[in-house]
């Protein structure tokens, strides 16, 4: 086995790549900060880590197979001839790919957007789709996944650099490489921005369709049968849907998520269902569901946290006696999805400000 005398970001990278070790994964392995492990790989020879750090990497690399101890000298051995410049190597590696996708799925889940989309774009930047292997097909797709979930998030639904958009980018370049169920998945995503476009019932058909669709999988035809529910709910009361079906669809979707042992889409559930007992004038039962939502914690990100909040400001508005209380912890939900450029969430919740406002200063009819 090969040792290694003064460990630097350069050997910790080979060891993570021999490993297999995303960045995170590799980072939870040795007990320190993702950000630790970035700044060690890219300051390469430069940086060495600390003396109890060079120990760590010793020991993992002495745990490591045979097969992952020959690939981490094989690594070694090219970082140096590139040093020497004796070499010349493929521009970009996937494993940095698969990493920095790892890492913007990261960031955009704490809506620090702008980092996710420089994260991803500039893989899509550097590498020719007419070029890639199936495998690297397949990590775009993914990329342009992430991307169009970002624009979706912050509201850009439409038009150049959009949800639909990069949606669509996905769709091609999932079916270039007959990925049917990563193909249903991105059908599904295109669905949910329909929804937010306020092609209700379109996408409540639609919704259903995806819901027993062999391509995706039980938790994504879960997915889909509760936001039929939030589409319907949603639809105006003139259009006279029955609104039960709407409650119906989710608490289905709820017993599933909790038969497949999903705590945080079980969480998102009670929150919808909350919405839909309102809908229906059960303000008692939309009270219950939206304190189990509460109560069960949840993914606890900025936009969770702007979603259930909102649900809660919206029932207390309901009540005359609770309208003051409602309108305070919307107008906080606000501020807090201004914060994080959740400009979606900011148009839904003006909407229902709105609606409230309205209806205290109804127009004279003359």
């Amino acid at each position: 086995m090969r040792t290694v005398n003064t460990w630097t970001g350069r050997e910790a990278r080979a060891l993570r790549l021999a490993r297999r070790f995303s960045v995170r994964a590799f980072a939870e392995h040795l007990g320190v900060g993702i950000r630790t492990v970035s700044k060690w790989e890219s300051n390469g020879g430069i940086r060495r880590p600390q003396p109890a750090m060079q120990a760590a990497l010793d020991t993992v690399l002495a745990q490591a197979t045979a097969g992952e101890q020959a690939r981490f000298e094989e690594l070694t051995a090219s970082s140096a001839a590139i040093k020497r410049g004796r070499t010349t190597l493929r521009p970009w590696s996937r494993d940095d790919w698969i990493d920095d996708l790892d890492r913007a799925r990261l960031s955009a889940s704490q809506q620090n957007f702008a980092l996710a989309s420089i994260l991803a774009a500039r893989w899509l930047a550097r590498t020719d789709s007419s070029v890639l292997d199936d495998a690297d097909l397949h990590l775009r797709g993914r990329t342009l996944m992430l991307l169009g979930d970002v624009a979706r998030d912050q509201g850009r639904l439409t038009g150049p650099g959009s949800a639909v958009s990069t949606y669509r980018q996905a769709l091609r370049a999932f079916g270039d490489v007959r990925a049917e169920r990563r193909t249903a998945q991105v059908e599904l995503l295109l669905t949910v921005v329909l929804e937010m476009s306020g092609e209700l019932e379109r996408s409540a058909a639609r919704y259903r369709e995806l819901s027993t669709d062999p391509r995706l999988s039980a938790l994504d035809q879960a997915r889909a049968r509760m936001w039929v529910g939030t589409a319907l709910t949603k639809v105006p009361e003139s259009v006279g849907i029955d609104k039960t079906t709407a409650v119906g669809a989710i608490a289905s979707a709820v017993s599933d998520f909790e038969e497949l042992d999903e705590p945080d889409e079980w969480n998102v559930g009670q929150q919808k269902l909350a919405l839909a007992y309102l809908a229906l004038d059960k303000c008692d039962d939309a009270h219950r569901h939206i304190d189990i939502a509460q109560a069960s914690g949840g993914i606890g990100t900025p936009l969770q946290k702007v979603k259930l909040d909102t649900a809660r400001g919206h029932i207390l508005l309901s009540d005359r006696a609770t309208r003051s209380e409602g309108l305070t912890t919307l107008e906080l939900c606000r501020e807090l999805a201004g914060a994080h450029q959740l400009l979606h969430q900011v148009t839904s919740i003006d909407r229902i400000i709105g609606s409230i406002q309205d209806q205290a200063n109804p127009r004279k009819v003359s």
